[in-house]
C-alpha cells in the first residue's frame, strides 16, 4: 500500500533529491521548498532512509488540518487514535516548525501536541506515555505554515547527514549531505579521477567514493526511528540492508590533499573507518604545489571563506587557486564552493555556471570552471564547449539568485530545531583510535582497503568481530556471537538483530516545509 512521504533537504538541493527519488522508484515526486514530496510503500520508506544521499530526514504524514488557534491544534491532534502508534510504555517527542502570525513560538505548538496525546491516554487508561527528548520510541514532527498544519511521523530519527563514518573532524567540516549534493550536481559518477586539493576531514572524498561505488550511505549507520515502530518489518529491512548487488567497482582513484597535517590525519582516519583506503589516498600538500594530474580528473573543493577558518591572505589564496587551475588543470573541469564575491573575483576565471547553495547559514555559490589550453576563441573554433546549452538555459532563469543579493547577508532564521540538519558542527573525537574489524569475508578487513560487502558485513557481525559499531561506539561481545552488552543490537545468524532495549499537493496548501533545522 502506498502512502504519502516527505523528504527534507537543504535549500538548493531539491532538484538533486527529486532525481534521486525518481531513480529509486518513488511515485508522484514533487519539489517544494527544502523538501520533496513523494509516495511509496514501506519498502520505499526504508530505502529512502538507507539509500538517499541528499535527504536530511524522511517524514510520514499522519494528518493535514487547518489550525487557526492553539485549541485547533489540540483538538485535531487529540482526534487521532494514538493507540495505533503508542502505548503507555513507549516514549515520544515532538519537533515543531512554525511560520504563522498566530503561532509565534514553535515550542508552544509542540507542547499542545504533547498535551493532546497525553490527555487522550490519560482519559482512556488513567496513565500517559512519557516524553523523551534524547531517545524517544516515536518522534513526531508538526509543521505549520499560516493555518496549514501537517503532523508527521519522523522515520529517520537522527539527521541522515550523520552517516556514521566520521570518527574525528576539523574546524568547520562540510556537511555530508551538502557534499554529496555538490558531487551529484557536477554530474560526476566515477568516470574519472576525483581530486579535492583542500580536503579538510575528507567529507567530499568519502561521499565521492560512495557515489563511485554506488554504496548506500546508511551502511555505516546504527539505527533509524522506524525500527521502533509497531509495524516495523525487520526481515524486509534486513534484506535491504544486506543487499549489495547494486554496488560496483571503481576503476579510477580519489585523491585528497591538505596543507594541514592534522587535517590529513583526520581525513585518513575517517577514510579508514569507512573501509575506503584502497579507493582514496590522502596526502599533505599545499595547493600552490599542485601539478597537472596524469589522468583525466575533476576537482571539487570547498576552500576557506575567512569566516570560521582564518587564512592569512584570503584573496591571495583564491588568486593562487585560479592560477593553478589555469596552468595545471587544462582539459578538465573544476568546481569551487565559496561565500564571498571578492574571492571568486580573485580566482580570475570565468565560470560556466553558478549555483546558489547554503553552507550552514551562509548563502554561497557553487561555480564550475571548464579549463582549456590557449585562448577561448581557439578552444571554441576546435569544437570545445565552455558552457553547455543546459547551463546557458539554467543561468538565464529569472530569480535564480535573490534580488540585490549580498554574499555577506546570512539567513535570518532561528536554528533551534535539530541542530545538525543545517549547520555544520565541529565534531570532536568520540573514542580512542579506531580499530579495524578483522576477518571480513575471505580474511579481509577494512585496513587492507577493501570496502565491506553485504556478505562480509553479515559474516563479521555473526562472528562478533566488529570492535566498534557503525557510529564508532565501543561494544562488548560475549563469546564472539555478537551479543552486545553496551550496544543496541543482537546480531544473530548474520542478520541485523532485534533491539535489546530501547501525496498531498503542497502548492495548494501553502506548505513548503522550509524550517530552521
Amino acid at each position: 500500500m502506498e502512502f504519502e512521504l516527505i523528504a527534507k533537504t537543504f535549500m538548493g538541493l531539491e532538484p538533486v533529491l527529486a532525481e534521486e527519488l525518481t531513480n529509486l522508484g518513488a511515485n508522484n515526486v514533487e519539489i517544494g521548498r527544502r523538501m520533496v514530496s513523494f509516495t511509496g510503500d514501506k519498502e520505499m520508506m526504508y530505502r529512502a532512509n538507507f539509500q538517499l544521499l541528499t535527504a536530511i530526514r524522511i517524514l510520514k504524514p499522519i494528518k493535514h488540518f487547518k489550525a487557526q488557534s492553539a485549541d485547533d491544534v489540540y483538538e485535531e491532534v487529540k482526534s487521532i487514535d494514538w493507540t495505533e502508534y503508542l502505548d503507555n510504555k513507549k516514549t515520544f517527542a515532538v519537533d515543531s516548525v512554525v511560520f504563522s502570525e498566530e503561532f509565534r513560538h514553535s515550542k508552544f505548538v509542540a507542547y499542545k501536541v504533547k498535551d493532546a496525546i497525553a490527555d487522550q491516554f490519560r482519559e482512556k487508561t488513567g496513565m500517559r506515555p512519557n516524553v523523551s527528548i534524547t531517545n524517544p520510541d516515536i518522534r513526531l514532527h508538526i509543521h505549520i505554515a499560516d493555518d496549514n498544519a501537517t503532523l508527521c511521523l519522523d522515520s529517520s530519527g537522527e539527521s541522515l547527514h550523520r552517516r556514521g563514518y566520521r570518527q574525528e573532524s576539523v574546524e568547520a567540516p562540510l556537511n555530508e549531505v551538502l557534499a554529496a549534493g555538490m558531487i551529484l550536481m557536477s554530474g560526476w559518477k566515477g568516470d574519472s579521477d576525483f581530486i579535492d586539493p583542500m580536503c579538510g576531514s575528507g567529507t567530499l572524498l568519502i561521499e565521492a567514493a560512495l557515489i563511485a561505488h554506488n554504496m548506500s550511505p546508511g551502511v555505516f549507520r546504527k539505527e533509524y526511528a522506524f525500527e521502533k515502530w509497531p509495524d516495523f518489518d525487520k526481515d524486509l529491512f534486513d534484506e535491504i540492508y544486506n543487499d549489495d548487488s547494486q554496488e560496483k567497482e571503481f576503476n579510477h582513484h580519489i585523491y585528497g590533499y591538505d596543507i594541514d597535517m592534522k587535517a590529513v590525519n583526520t581525513a585518513r582516519l575517517n577514510v579508514k573507518a569507512a573501509g575506503l583506503t584502497k579507493t582514496i589516498t590522502v596526502e599533505q600538500q599545499d595547493f600552490k604545489d599542485f601539478t597537472k594530474p596524469a589522468e583525466p580528473a575533476i576537482i571539487i573543493t570547498n576552500p576557506p571563506y575567512g569566516e570560521r577558518i582564518s587564512t592569512p591572505n584570503l584573496l591571495a589564496t583564491y588568486k593562487m587557486i585560479g592560477e593553478k587551475l589555469k596552468h595545471e588543470f587544462q582539459g578538465n573541469e573544476a568546481w569551487v564552493l565559496s561565500y564571498r564575491e571578492e574571492c571568486f573575483e580573485a580566482i580570475g576565471l570565468k565560470p560556466s555556471i553558478k549555483i546558489p547553495l547554503f553552507n550552514g547559514s551562509l548563502e554561497c555559490e557553487f561555480r564550475k570552471y571548464q579549463m582549456f589550453q590557449g585562448k577561448l576563441r581557439e578552444f571554441r573554433s576546435e569544437g570545445g564547449i565552455v558552457k553547455s546549452e543546459e547551463e546557458k538555459k539554467a543561468m538565464a532563469e529569472k530569480r535564480r539568485f535573490k534580488q540585490n543579493r549580498e554574499f555577506k547577508k546570512r539567513l535570518d532564521e532561528e536554528e533551534e530545531n535539530e541542530e545538525g540538519d543545517i549547520r555544520s558542527f565541529k565534531f570532536h573525537k568520540h573514542h580512542p583510535a579506531f580499530k579495524e574489524p578483522r576477518g571480513l569475508g575471505q580474511d579481509r578487513d577494512f585496513s587492507d582497503g577493501e570496502r565491506p560487502t553485504g556478505r562480509d558485513r553479515r559474516a563479521a557481525r555473526a562472528r562478533g568481530e566488529f570492535k566498534k559499531d557503525r557510529r564508532g561506539n565501543s561494544r562488548d561481545f560475549k563469546g564472539g556471537k555478537g551479543d552486545f552488552k553496551g550496544g543496541r543490537r543482537d546480531f544473530k545468524g548474520g542478520k541485523r538483530g532485534d533491539f535489546k532495549r530501547g501525496g498531498r499537493d503542497f502548492k495548494n496548501t501553502g506548505n513548503d516545509f522550509s524550517d530552521e533545522d
